[in-house]
């Protein structure tokens, strides 16, 4: 039980750490807020979000629905919109937070589609969870794959709140408003380029 577990957190580990629109969006949220209650809608929804796949996954149920031409085509045709209009609002972010004016230009409602649209509208990413994490499982029977799911979960769930304070952290610095229209302008290429390549393999 204990090498399902230890399985779980390793392969969470090395298929979360990567740089990706997820975490991006997760960082430049943690960054662009003052105050830590204000991200938690995009840490909750991508953490949800990830638990949804991962559950999907360990029970083949995603593998299930992806093997429909026209449920991918679908998925990647929302998936090319949505982060193709992330894109430009994150490139036309120039918000500067203020410890005065807690206020947010992204909405809380903003947040939690963005970060839905990152976490399951990105086809890389959902085949990265099915392909790996869901195969792995299948090695494991009752309470070990089980062991294995909650591992994979409290990765999520750990690394995203991780992240987002990092990002506020950081964003906190007094020299870190002169980098943040760079990282928006870095955050919104890769949003594009991942739209671009979702996009490609839609023709």
């Amino acid at each position: 039980m204990i090498q399902a577990f230890l399985h779980g957190l390793i392969l969470a580990l090395g298929l979360i750490l990567p740089l990706g629109v997820q975490n991006l969006f997760v960082f430049q949220q943690g960054a662009a807020h003052s105050s830590f209650v204000h991200i938690l809608p995009v840490i909750f929804t991508a953490a949800l979000c990830d638990t949804a796949l991962i559950l999907l996954a360990v029970q083949g149920v995603s593998l299930f629905l992806l093997k429909f031409p026209l449920f991918k085509l679908i998925l990647l045709s929302i998936g090319v919109v949505f982060l193709t209009y992330m894109g430009w609002v994150t490139w036309n972010d120039n918000h500067v937070p203020d410890e005065e004016a807690p206020a947010q230009k992204t909405s809380p409602r903003q947040q939690v589609i963005f970060a839905a649209s990152v976490s399951l509208l990105n086809p890389h990413a959902v085949m990265d969870t099915i392909g790996v994490i869901g195969t792995s499982s299948s090695s494991y029977e009752g309470l070990e794959k089980s062991l294995f799911a909650f591992a994979c979960i409290f990765v999520s769930w750990v690394w995203f709140f991780f992240l987002a304070a990092a990002g506020r952290m950081i964003g906190r610095q007094a020299k870190f408003s002169t980098w943040r229209k760079k990282i928006n302008r870095v955050s919104a290429f890769f949003m594009w380029l991942s739209a671009a390549a979702m996009a490609y393999s839609a023709l």
